[in-house]
């Protein structure tokens, strides 16, 4: 099985922010998880991420809130774009 693009979209804020998150199924895991999703969302500015939730080979899934790397338990896909869509609310709304 290729690798099927599950999500894609991208918002351009007024402020200057973005918005971008890119999904793909993989026929297996990446090293580090146990899903077979690889991961990219990104809420910042140029050269600035805000908010950030990715599964880099060999880092397994995790989040960047404001410079901060945490560890994120991935359960499904719907759950990991509202997470982070609740994240990006918060700090827009600052």
């Amino acid at each position: 099985m290729k690798a099927e693009l599950v999500l894609r979209i991208r918002k351009d804020f007024d402020d200057g922010s973005i918005l971008e998150m890119v999904i793909w199924r993989l026929s297996m895991p990446v090293e580090g998880s146990k899903h077979s999703y690889k991961y990219r969302l990104f809420y910042g500015l140029a050269g600035k991420r805000i908010v950030g939730y990715d599964n880099e080979r060999g880092k397994g899934d995790h989040r960047h809130l404001e410079g901060r790397e945490t560890p994120y338990r991935f359960t499904t896909v719907e759950a990991l774009v509202a997470e982070f869509l609740r994240e990006v609310t918060r700090r827009r709304a600052q």
